[in-house]
Order: C-alpha cells, then sequence, then structure tokens
C-alpha cells in the first residue's frame, strides 16, 4: 500500500509530496479537485493548508479534504513524463 511520507506546498495548486517508495516530486492540482469539499481550496490560502495526515499517511486539509496517494503519485508521473516531452 502507498503512502504520503512528506507534502510541502509550493504556490498557487502545486505541492511536493514524497512517498514511501522513493518517487518525489511536484504535483499541480489546478483544475484536478473536483466536488464540494474541494471548492474552499479554490483559495490559494485554503489550499497552501495542506498536511501530511499521520493517521491516513495522505495529503489532508483542515477543512477534511485529502487526496489518495495513488492519485497523487499518477499525478506526479504523468506530468513528469508531460514535462520531460515539453
Amino acid at each position: 500500500m502507498l503512502h504520503v511520507k512528506e507534502v510541502k506546498y509550493v504556490s498557487g495548486k502545486k505541492i511536493w509530496v514524497s512517498f514511501d517508495d522513493g518517487t518525489a516530486g511536484e504535483v499541480n492540482l489546478d483544475g484536478k479537485l473536483s466536488g464540494p469539499v474541494f471548492d474552499a481550496l479554490r483559495e490559494d490560502e485554503q489550499f497552501s493548508k495542506a498536511y501530511l495526515d499521520e493517521e491516513s499517511e495522505t495529503v489532508a486539509w483542515p477543512n477534511g479534504a485529502d487526496l489518495a496517494p495513488e492519485f497523487l503519485k499518477d499525478l506526479l508521473l504523468s506530468q513528469s513524463s508531460q514535462r520531460m516531452q515539453g
């Protein structure tokens, strides 16, 4: 099972994450968050409060929103390959 080990706010809708399998990098979540729980995160001030939830071992926010580690890693890998191609 994949777990997030560290998260840091970068800017805008970008966070840097590292996983327990050694994968790490910047993830841009702009346009990737949908649903009522993510509405508050449209404001950068709220989004910047991202933290590592020690219990679920993933990225979470004070309003109760969180993201599956697998979603984050898939996004990281797809965005990394796009940057390398472009």
